[in-house]
């Protein structure tokens, strides 16, 4: 039995009545997986495409950022699989080091322990055993949303190889001279306890103050003003600064301030750099242990480092006893009573500012000078920064371009070290005889320089960003000597959110380029943030959040694909909305019940006969215009969905399809069809059955990357007439291409061109654009003199020139089918039309049409112009209103531009409704 048949699913076998969603998903991914088809095709020639999935947390659950990452980079991987790719996908988690070890680290603490009380090895074994307990559900949650993931490729940022990859990148900078330990200013979470890079330090503008403090000059009347807004630090000043060009205070550089609360002096130092003299007081408090200028500007001036504020975020010696001890906010408030007691405090002021806090712990980050690892990341900036200025890397938007100039441009070198045990754990040791640091890819027993026995590894792990770094390499097996670089690396694509540009792909760039020699991956494509309904950034504790799994649950893998294909497009912040959802599973119920009605109807279709005769063959004499108007909207939407894809534009691309398959292909060309199967020859029959067939094919190939469950559940089933003996698998078929490694159109529709260029083919579209203009309008001035939408009725049309008659007579059919009409008259353009009725207008190719649907009998038009008379007031009133409120100077200028654009639009649709009713009303009068 072969594995169609077994999963019930034989080509040409009837559809169940409704989609359910659930039994189809899961038996169809798993179908997919143990059948290898993720993994790369091994086709000699074939370009490759290779993409790496963003690690998630390996204790993560999916939210709905990774579920647009997940849906655009999935999209992009079965397109090119489809085009003959040897395409990859790989997958694979971070082990997220300061995220994780907080949350055993709070087990911990629920059973009444610490980290440092259980000792690092039984930690870290409380560590891994917490990733066996938590680890993989975000990857059956990726199953869930049908990402095709080459899952024997995983790879996790702690993995063997992974570990062998850090190691090598640190010893080859560490060996470069890239990599260095030095005492330094660095940003301290002490919340965390560990040290933070820049990037790991978000502001957050608060209200704040600027305080004033007079500092006597020693031996001296004088007093020096300095402003700050931080008045704790000072117990820690060290300097004064002043601009050595200011004539106010040339006089006093070389001479020292008697700092307050200390009883230390301290030198007034003359510093171009950091005073400028037109602002403030011209001088400035120096205090090089908690402030990264004052720190570099004690370097020029050899000052003092005094720190006063510990690890745990607390005042320490040396600073004054009476301050020992106390957090922050508590010594700035002891401190200004002190200094206002001794008459230093001038005065204090309001004073909004940027304060760094942590993006982990959330608390104030303090600047504190501690021994920490540093990568020189200079020179790969610059390697970096020239690989997108030369277009070997894109990143779109095009936009976040600049702001990736601008980072690389101003990079500073890079804090790699952090004080936590779960991570990677610097490969560094300290002799204790000779005190050199000996750097090894493997662990050493003996000091390199001395021989010593007697070493300490280094206590810290690396930054997780260092391992991330490196994934497009160790994803590929990098350094391993069997790895695939030659093979899938640069990568084709980065797909990630903007926010972490810096954090993550600007270090991709560097090291890939660095340790790759070439750049990991050709294009960046930057998404937006989802928001939440009520568009801000989805948080618990708002309690906007939306769980992708449970939107699966309630509608389909496929609905929640397609509404984020369609919102990838957007730059600006997604809003969640949780109708399109709801609407885009009506689309997939939409394209079910279609091909449910095709197949019900493909019964006897003989495939091969009508394949050979009009694809091949190019036989077209038995279509009708509908079957030949379809089969060239189809070949145009393959060709316009290609060009969307190739510009990255996903969201256009699902536009188009949804667009071309809900209102041509099932509200009209399946209508359509049903008068040849109903009354046509056996001829007529079989070609409508063929184009059906065709079409069909030919939209589930173009939807398979983006609702890949449902398209690939009815191909299965789907009778083919086209791409013949490809293979039992949508997601492996020919993608509906012209042109490039496989041309698939070429093989799926050899007489596309042709189709596409055939003069009947051009008649037949310029007849069924006229049919829908046509009857739109019937049922629009149906619905305007609210006649039943099933009430047959008459209708006149009145051509303005022999081909649009023509036209006319050849639809003549179909348009009383389609429009319910009961007589259908065509007159000339000199014949007047019924005076009782309502009127349409129709513009379009070889001249204008009228249409007139006769009001007699139909309504009563004493009634009829009651009501009109009615509407028309009402309208009047309203649009009095708007037109006052459009015209208040008060309102267009506090309103919002969007809200004043909609009730412009809301005036625009106002009036235009209001002059049909009255141009009716007048119709009915005369």
């Amino acid at each position: 039995m072969s594995e169609q048949s077994a999963s019930a699913q034989a080509t040409g076998s009837e559809p169940p009545k409704a989609y359910e969603a659930s039994a189809v998903e899961d038996r169809l991914y798993a179908r997919w997986r143990d059948a290898g088809y993720f993994q790369p095709s091994e086709e000699p020639g074939a370009p490759h495409y290779s993409v790496v999935l963003p690690p998630p947390n390996v204790t993560g659950r999916l939210h709905m950022g990774h579920a647009l990452t997940a849906t655009i980079e999935d999209c992009m991987v079965r397109w090119h699989r489809m085009r003959g790719f040897s395409t990859v996908w790989l997958p694979g988690t971070d082990h997220a080091g300061i995220a994780t070890q907080v949350m055993v680290e709070r087990k911990l603490a629920a059973e009444g322990k610490t980290r440092q009380e259980v000792g690092r090895e039984a930690f870290l074994e409380a560590v891994w055993a917490w990733k066996e307990e938590h680890g993989g559900i975000i990857d059956l949650q990726h199953e869930k949303l049908g990402a095709s993931l080459d899952w024997s490729r995983y790879r996790f940022t702690m993995d063997e190889v992974s570990s062998r990859a850090v190691r090598e990148a640190f010893c080859r900078l560490y060996e470069e001279g890239l990599i260095y330990r030095d005492y330094r200013l660095i940003n301290w979470d002490w919340g965390s306890q560990t040290a933070l890079s820049d990037l790991e330090v978000e502001p957050k503008e608060i209200d704040g103050k600027l305080w004033h403090l007079a500092y006597p000059v020693a031996d001296s009347d004088e007093k020096l003003i300095v402003a700050t807004t931080r008045p704790e630090t000072m117990l820690g000043d060290t300097g004064v600064a002043v601009h050595p060009d200011d004539p106010r205070y040339q006089h006093l550089i070389g001479k020292e301030i008697e700092l307050p609360l200390t009883g230390r002096r301290i030198p007034i130092v003359g510093d171009a750099i950091l005073v400028d003299m037109e602002f403030g007081s011209g001088a400035v408090k120096v205090t090089p242990a908690h402030d990264f200028n004052d720190f570099e500007t004690g370097k020029r001036h050899d000052l003092e480092l005094i720190c006063i504020i510990g690890l745990d975020g607390k005042i320490c010696e040396p600073a004054p006893a009476e301050y020992l001890g106390l957090d922050v906010k508590a010594a700035r408030k002891a401190v200004l009573a002190a200094l206002d007691a001794a008459g230093v405090l001038v005065k204090e002021e309001p004073h909004k500012m940027a304060v760094g806090h942590s993006q982990r712990s959330g608390v104030v980050v303090e600047p504190l000078p501690s021994d920490q690892w540093f990568v020189n990341v200079g020179p790969m900036a610059e390697k970096a920064l020239a690989a997108v200025r030369e277009g070997k890397t894109t990143i779109t938007p095009e936009h976040r371009t600049a702001d990736y100039y601008r980072w690389m441009e101003n990079i500073h070198d890079w804090c790699i070290s952090r004080q936590l045990w779960w991570g990677h754990r610097i490969p560094a040791w300290y002799c204790d005889d000779c005190s050199h640091i000996s750097v090894a890819r493997e662990d050493i027993t003996a000091c390199q320089k001395c021989g010593s026995t007697k070493l300490r590894q280094d206590e810290d792990v690396l930054d997780t960003w260092f391992s991330s770094g490196l994934w497009p390499l160790t994803t590929l097996g990098w350094p391993g000597e069997d790895n695939e670089l030659e093979r899938f690396y640069s990568t084709s694509l980065m797909e990630t959110g903007w926010d972490i540009l810096f954090f993550w792909v600007a270090r991709m760039m560097m090291f890939g380029i660095h340790f790759g020699e070439k750049v990991p991956f050709e294009k960046v494509f930057l998404h937006s943030m989802v928001l939440g309904e009520d568009g801000k950034k989805m948080s618990k504790t708002k309690g906007n959040v939306v769980d992708p799994v449970s939107l699966i649950d309630e509608y389909g893998a496929d609905a929640l694909r397609f509404y984020l294909a369609t919102m990838a497009g957007q730059d600006s912040g997604i809003v969640f909305s949780r109708a399109r959802v709801e609407g885009y599973r009506n689309f997939v119920n939409k394209l079910w019940n279609a091909s449910r009605f095709a197949m019900m109807n493909l019964e006897d279709f003989d495939a091969a006969a009508w394949r050979a005769q009009v694809l091949e063959g190019g036989d077209r004499s038995a279509l009708s215009p509908a079957d030949r108007w379809i089969l060239a909207r189809t070949l145009e939407t393959c060709a316009e969905v290609n060009t969307q894809l190739d510009a990255f534009r996903l969201d256009l691309a699902a536009h188009a399809t949804y667009q071309f398959v809900w209102h041509e292909f099932c509200d009209w060309y399946l209508e359509l069809a049903k008068v040849s199967m109903r009354q046509g020859d056996a001829a007529q029959k079989a070609a409508t059955q063929g184009t059906i067939a065709c079409a069909l094919d030919l939209i589930l190939r173009l939807l398979h990357p983006m609702i890949p469950f449902v398209s690939e559940e009815l191909w299965l089933r789907l009778p083919k007439a086209i791409g013949v003996g490809e293979t039992d698998s949508l997601m492996r078929a020919h993608y509906p291409r012209a042109g490039g490694h496989r041309d698939g159109l070429a093989a799926l529709v050899p007489t596309a061109e042709a189709i596409l260029a055939d003069e009947a083919t051009a008649q037949a579209r310029e007849d069924i654009a006229r049919l829908m203009k046509v009857v739109g309008t019937a049922r629009m001035l149906k619905a305007e003199c609210r006649v039943p939408p099933a009430q047959r009725v008459d209708l006149v049309l009145r051509p303005q020139s022999v081909a649009v008659a023509e036209s006319l007579e050849r639809i003549r059919e179909l348009t009383s089918h389609l429009g319910r009409v009961g007589e259908l008259r065509i007159v000339g353009a000199d014949e007047s039309l019924p005076k009782e009725a309502a009127l349409g207008v129709l513009d379009g190719e070889g001249g204008g049409l009228e249409l007139a649907l006769p009001l007699a009998g139909l309504v009563d038009l004493d009634e009829e112009k009651k009501r009109l008379k009615k509407e028309i007031a009402k309208s009047q009133k309203e649009l009095a209103g708007l037109d006052k409120k459009l015209s208040n100077e008060k309102f267009l200028s506090r309103a919002p531009a969007e809200v004043v654009d909609k009730e412009r639009a809301r005036q625009a649709d106002l009036s235009a409704a209001m002059a049909k009713q009255e141009a009716l009303l007048a119709r009915l009068e005369s």
